[in-house]
């Protein structure tokens, strides 16, 4: 599989952190409700942390109690490629940056409508950006 933005190895280690260059690189998965992001309620952008490109609107998070930042839709369908996943034992579906190849987490079919997806992302394959238009976001 090819990426339009397929960042080299060396790329990576210098911009990322050890912990997410696991993650986004080596398939790792960050331990269950230690991310950052898993009880963030700002409304904004979340982006893959290797190449920037927008992945998921907090309008889509909810609470999965799964551990882990879960959405039920993408930004984009062309945003993430799925990839079936039959490594430890089990058949699931991998979520990629389509852009750039970053391991963001998987999808399961048991989330909430309208999609009825659950996106489980790992907070260390994002990054989130604030949307500053909103009154109650804006800092004095």
């Amino acid at each position: 599989m090819t990426f339009p933005s397929k960042l080299t190895d060396d790329e990576l280690r210098k911009k990322l952190t050890p912990e997410q260059y696991a993650v986004v690189r080596e398939r790792a998965t960050e331990p269950a409700f230690s991310g950052e992001y898993l009880d963030n309620q700002k409304n904004g952008m979340y982006r893959c942390v290797a190449c920037g490109i927008p992945l998921f609107s907090s309008d889509t998070k909810y609470e999965s109690h799964s551990g882990w930042p879960s959405f039920w839709k993408s930004v984009d369908d062309s945003t993430i490629t799925l990839v079936p996943d039959d490594s430890q034992g089990l058949h699931r579906i991998e979520a990629v940056c389509s852009s750039c190849g970053a391991h963001l987490g998987h999808v399961f079919e048991d989330g909430p409508q309208p999609t009825g997806q659950r996106y489980c992302i790992n907070s260390l394959a994002l990054d989130f950006e604030a949307d500053r238009t909103k009154k109650s976001e804006i800092q004095p």
